[in-house]
């Protein structure tokens, strides 16, 4: 699995790097960095949620492990499903910066 996530993250490096990539003057095609900032969007919205997902997953199911045995640990194992979720959030305002800016 581990493979698996670092052979996306390398593929999502490749495919990135032409955002960042300077253009000589007066190649740019009108409109042509609006795609960009669209795709850079979809990315930081989509991949943070995913990792949301995937850490809600486990500290969820590990929350219902330690709530099987003490059922008073409820009350502590919430706050870190919400900093899990905050993840989404993140990726959110990063989202709306790139579209803004």
């Amino acid at each position: 699995m581990k493979r698996v996530v670092i052979l996306l993250v390398l593929a999502l490096f490749v495919v990135a790097v032409p955002v960042f990539a300077q253009e000589a003057a007066g190649a740019e095609a009108a409109g042509g960095t609006a795609v960009w900032k669209y795709i850079a969007a979809a990315l930081a919205v989509g991949i943070s949620c995913i990792a949301g997902g995937i850490a809600v997953g486990q500290i969820g199911a590990a929350a219902m492990g330690a709530m099987s045995e003490n059922p008073e640990l409820s009350g502590k194992a919430l706050p870190y499903a919400g900093l899990a979720e905050g993840i989404c959030l993140w990726g959110f305002l990063v989202a709306l910066l790139i579209l803004i800016l």
